[in-house]
């Protein structure tokens, strides 16, 4: 059991962390997690799997111990994690878990919980307190079961993922479209409803992932995507991973745009529709897109990394939209959670409207010089980050994730990594130059990056 509960969802390899006997006490405690508003709602637990050849097997064991726990169950079998969280929403149940390891290798598994409203499960009352339930055996089973009804949500969720779609006779946009062999594959018939010419690429359903990694943030992942764009000659590449909750942009030169500025772009053309509100943005992203998000007349709030966080500050702040480096994107008026089918709509949106090529779009924001997500084994880590606010310590500092470090010409944040044993480093500066000579200082503080 150690190690596979994490910040945001319970995730190892399978069978030696992840398993049957761990998935039904883990259904068990999932009764610890539900409060009073959760249950106003009724005792119904959304659950839904992924691909791979385990999540059967998992989803029922899983089940079996909500039921012993006295909840009831919609099953709605294979599906994205945002079907999921739309779901949990539509039907208005108390909660909701998926069976997925994301964008991890074959070998691994795991579950990701929601509350009622799509709600992140996560801190003390979430995911720690079921490792703490589980690990002292409270897992008390209900004098009555539950029951298990089986749904299909599939037709809902087209229909309220379409429903985003605007000016879709304007142009029919040729779309190059990487599955990874990931779930998105349930997807396709909302992705051709957009009307558009969809070039799909390792659209079969595999969880051994026999192309390439599930992951769209690794630059080696989109090779496949970016050929397939220039043979084409497509407006666009897409790519998904795992489980659908996340989607990288390649532009119709084949050249990778960060999710920061995909998120400024999508920002920019939502707020042009409802001008005043909050956008949420991971502090992990270029300066230029809270400046773009304010220049189209939207209040920029800048957030600590991580799902539970994104989430919850968009419900503070009544905001319309957020996005995270890492590829997802949140909307309101998707339960406040992660959906990247609409953030693709909302791009499709804006090349329809614009009529300009997305290189073009989004040239207006490469204002900077910014480094990938670079990552360090340091043993100490709140030693280190200490050391780098006393050797920068004229700096505007704040610790709202780690320690970013902030100067007119450039910024850096350092953060230890929720799921992994790093200090992680983003950097960015007005030129190149400036950042391999700032890249340069933090290396020798921080080592030579880990592989």
């Amino acid at each position: 059991m150690a190690g596979i509960f994490k910040a945001y969802d319970v995730r190892g390899t399978v069978p030696d962390q992840v398993n049957e006997t761990i998935a039904r006490q883990i259904g068990l405690a999932f009764q610890h997690v539900l409060d009073a508003e959760d249950r106003a709602l009724g005792n119904t637990v959304v659950v839904s799997r992924d691909m791979r050849s385990h999540s059967p097997g998992l989803a029922e064991a899983l089940i079996d111990g909500l039921l012993a726990a006295g909840l009831d169950v919609l099953d709605i079998g294979l599906a994205t994690t945002p079907m999921n969280y739309f779901a949990i929403g539509h039907h208005k149940t108390a909660g909701g878990v998926q069976v997925t390891a994301s964008h991890n290798p074959a070998k691994y598994n795991g579950f990701k919980f929601s509350r009622h409203g799509a709600l992140p499960v996560s801190g003390e009352g979430g995911i720690a307190l079921m490792e703490k339930k589980i690990a002292e055996g409270d897992l008390p089973e209900a004098p009555v079961r539950g029951t298990r009804t089986k749904g299909d949500v599939a037709d809902a969720y087209q229909t309220h993922v379409l429903s985003f779609l605007r000016d879709e006779g304007k142009k029919k946009l040729k779309v190059a479209v990487d599955a990874g062999n990931g779930m998105v594959v349930i997807e396709r018939p909302i992705l051709e409803a957009c009307g558009i010419e969809m070039i799909p690429l390792y659209f079969e359903l595999d969880g051994t992932f026999p192309n390439h990694e599930a992951n769209p943030l690794k630059a080696e992942n989109l090779v496949d995507l970016q050929k397939l764009v220039h043979e084409h000659k497509a407006d666009l590449g897409i790519a998904f991973d795992g489980d659908s909750d996340r989607a990288a942009f390649v532009d119709e030169n084949g050249e990778a745009i960060g999710s920061d500025l995909a998120t400024a772009l999508i920002a920019g053309a939502l707020l042009d529709r409802e001008p005043g509100k909050a956008v949420i943005y991971d502090l992990r992203s270029s300066r230029a897109t809270g400046e773009y998000i304010t220049e189209h007349g939207g209040s920029p709030v800048r957030e600590r990394v991580g799902h539970s966080f994104m989430k919850a500050t968009l419900r503070e702040k009544d905001g319309i939209f957020g996005g995270e480096l890492a590829g997802h994107y949140y909307f309101r008026d998707h339960f406040h959670a992660d959906c990247p089918l609409l953030a693709v709509i909302e791009v499709f949106n804006l090349l329809r409207a614009t009529g300009k090529p997305l290189s073009e779009l989004v040239a207006p924001l490469h204002r900077y010089a910014k480094s990938p997500e670079i990552n360090f084994e340091v043993e100490d880590k709140a030693g280190m980050i200490a050391q780098l606010a006393e050797r920068y310590k004229d700096a505007k500092i704040d610790y709202l994730d780690g320690i970013t470090i902030s100067y007119p010409e450039w910024w850096a944040n350092v953060r230890p990594s929720n799921t992994e044993p790093f200090l992680r480093l983003v950097m960015e500066a007005k030129t190149p130059e400036q950042l391999k000579e700032k890249e340069h200082d933090f290396f020798a503080l921080l080592g030579e990056p880990a592989e």
